[in-house]
């Protein structure tokens, strides 16, 4: 069955074919100076199906994400601080602490949203020696230039910029968002490698001197590295498309002429409440602040689906409430299944299979693939065939839908022994060793419960 993904680079839906026998990828990661939040993470929910639905189509899959540990600056426009140092200067930390801390902390939020990881995570910090030579490449191709302030790629040199956006550069007026830089020979040349100030807190050494790379050229070097000049699929956010994704473009096509991915795809913002989100607003939510409301990471997995990965998503507490509520359905609907005894005809479990495999084809059609889903669910016979079934496109959904609801806990070894002093004490009546030991196990960083069920363990 064809496969057909929406190609930002054409504007159009194409069948996907790849290059060779593996399907390569790049996928832009996070940059690592602060909590992840749930926009960030409809972007990587939507890697996740790509992922899948690939494997469900029977492709291999070399995979690449970064983790944007220096470079990134506070403006797209190469103005402002680094977002790493400026991070480490107000947590008054040592900037690769900073990066190590949010980067555990991201990976850990993937594994609570079941989101497959790529073959190859690559921090930007590791691969500096490669963004060297591949600015020396772009500047003896005679596509970037030294100034005062770092290296600059001259856009006027290409045959076309922007190649993924339809704004028109005439148009831009570098002067509304900063001071126009005198030394730039267009306005909208971009930074490559960038000039160390004295007490900047991340520099290395290069043939320009002292220096940190700019935003855009690491995912153009490690792409190249891992991946070759030419891969089959390049993802992201659609914020990504206007700038970094242009800048990544023009970087490759100033070192070997070629636009590096066949394919690029995108994945529109998530709204809350109707709105963007902000800081000042204070409505930036994490995968913490839903499990604090109630909702299951996977919930809020499966609240993704309710849109096209393309169409913007709405927020509301409201509706991932829902879709805990959902998931929970879905998780007995499964069960129901596999316990039942009915027998069911061979020909609708292979409709209800060709109709998810159209859905999730058809440029990861989630919403329409989850009708199917919700169709087995609900079909008045009870089936292991329909659960198996319910277990093929989980392989796709990401759903844990074999597993009890809620997010399992590992409890350590000293947590659970203390959690075995406690039930002694209380077993002697001794209350007051038990709530003091209660106390402790909650600064380890878990919450003890009493039940009638028995005792209940969370993480704090």
């Amino acid at each position: 069955m064809e496969l057909k993904l929406y190609n930002t680079l054409t504007r159009e839906k194409e069948v996907f074919t790849p290059i060779s026998e593996t399907v390569r990828i790049y996928s832009c990661g996070p940059t690592v100076y602060s909590f992840a939040h749930i926009g960030n993470f409809r972007s990587y929910v939507f890697m996740d199906t790509l992922r899948r639905v690939l494997k469900y189509n029977g492709y291999k899959l070399k995979h690449v994400m970064n983790i944007t540990d220096v470079g990134h600056l506070e403006s797209d426009a190469d103005e402002g601080e680094d977002k790493i140092a400026k991070a480490a200067r107000k947590e008054n930390k040592d900037p690769y602490e900073i990066a190590k801390y949010y980067t555990d902390v991201f990976l850990r939020d993937m594994k609570r949203l079941n989101i497959d990881e790529p073959e190859i995570i690559c921090k930007a910090t590791d691969h500096i020696q490669e963004m060297i030579k591949f600015v020396s490449d772009i500047v003896n191709n005679g596509y970037g230039y030294e100034t005062s302030k770092g290296i600059y790629f001259d856009i006027s040199k290409l045959d076309k910029y922007p190649v993924l956006s339809d704004r028109k550069v005439d148009e831009q007026i570098a002067g509304a968002r900063v001071e126009v830089d005198t030394e730039k020979r267009n306005p909208e040349d971009f930074a490559l490698w960038i000039k160390a100030p004295e007490k900047h807190l991340m520099k290395w050494d290069s043939p320009w001197g002292l220096c940190y790379p700019g935003w855009h050229i690491e995912c153009s070097a490690m792409s190249n590295k891992y991946l070759g000049e030419e891969f089959d699929i390049h993802t992201g956010g659609i914020d990504h498309i206007p700038t970094h994704h242009e800048n990544e473009i023009a970087q490759n096509k100033g070192r070997c002429g070629k636009i590096p991915a066949r394919f690029w795809m995108h994945c529109n913002f998530l709204q809350i409440d109707g709105g963007k989100m902000s800081k000042s607003l204070g409505n930036i939510y994490t995968i913490d602040d839903l499990k604090q409301k109630g909702i299951d990471p996977l919930a809020y997995k499966l609240f993704c689906f309710t849109s096209h990965y393309r169409n913007k998503l709405n927020f509301t507490f409201e509706g991932a409430i829902s879709s805990n509520t959902s998931l929970i359905r879905l998780k007995e609907g499964y069960k129901k299944h596999l316990e039942g005894k009915d027998i069911v005809d061979s020909k609708v479990i292979d409709d209800f299979e060709e109709k998810f495999h159209i859905a999730i084809n058809d440029d990861l059609n989630m919403p329409s693939a989850m009708s199917i889903v919700w169709d087995v669910v609900r079909f008045p016979k009870k089936s292991k065939n329909l659960a198996n079934l319910l277990l093929k496109f989980d392989e796709v959904l990401g759903l844990k839908i074999d597993e009890e609801f809620g997010e399992k806990i590992e409890i350590p070894e000293e947590i659970q022994k203390l959690i075995e002093e406690r039930k002694i004490a209380r077993e002697n009546k001794n209350f007051e060793l038990s709530d003091k030991i209660r106390d402790i196990i909650r600064e380890k960083g878990y919450i003890i419960k009493d039940a009638k069920e028995g005792i209940q363990i969370e993480k704090a």
